[in-house]
């Protein structure tokens, strides 16, 4: 019977060993699957994030791309402006020029100076107008103060009168403003 009841307590050992072990191998089963799913996880994040960084490196270089031939299309317009900025200027003045060259022919023709003397000032009048027509502004500042900012003296000359004082007197070259900026100051002689 001792042995009987040896072979019995070692049967229950064994059966309490499986039991045990059992559920150790669940455990572990159920561990390695947890880490197989944490890594197909992380592998899938990581394939994802490695596809928006190929994406938006992508659409960087496309962006930067597009910018740079923005920049190169601008700065040839902008240089095509400059360069032929000033044709519709030329254009308007090409008549002025034919009639200054018919006035050149016709004064060695003609001996009536009086008549000469106002055709070049008809073709005089005709520049100006087309000239204020793009902006341009004579700046003759005669019995104006003087103001630095339009006006360059040239001269200081005794003014005739105390309220003559720090005005212009004379105008000696006419200055000039496009579209209210100064190209050319006015030389002028102020009263002191």
């Amino acid at each position: 019977m001792s042995e009987n009841f040896q072979s019995e307590k070692e049967e229950e050992k064994e059966v309490l060993n499986e039991t045990s072990q059992a559920p150790e191998q669940e455990t572990s089963q159920e561990e390695n699957q947890e880490e197989n799913h944490e890594e197909d996880t992380v592998e899938a994040k990581l394939a994802k994030s490695e596809a928006d960084v190929a994406d938006l490196k992508d659409r960087l270089l496309r962006q930067m791309a597009e910018f740079d031939n923005y920049r190169k299309r601008t700065m040839k317009e902008k240089a095509e402006i400059i360069l032929n900025g000033s044709a519709g200027v030329v254009i308007d003045i090409l008549p002025v020029i034919d009639d200054l060259e018919r006035a050149i022919a016709n004064s060695a023709k003609s001996e009536d100076y009086g008549a000469l003397k106002e055709g070049v000032e008809l073709i005089y009048n005709k520049l100006m107008h087309i000239l204020e027509q793009k902006g341009l502004q004579k700046i003759s500042p005669k019995n104006e103060p003087f103001d630095t900012d339009f006006h360059e003296a040239i001269a200081m000359i005794p003014a005739p009168s105390e309220e003559m004082k720090g005005k212009v007197l004379d105008c000696a070259i006419d200055g000039y403003k496009l579209n209210d900026k100064v190209l050319r100051h006015a030389k002028v002689a102020v009263g002191e």
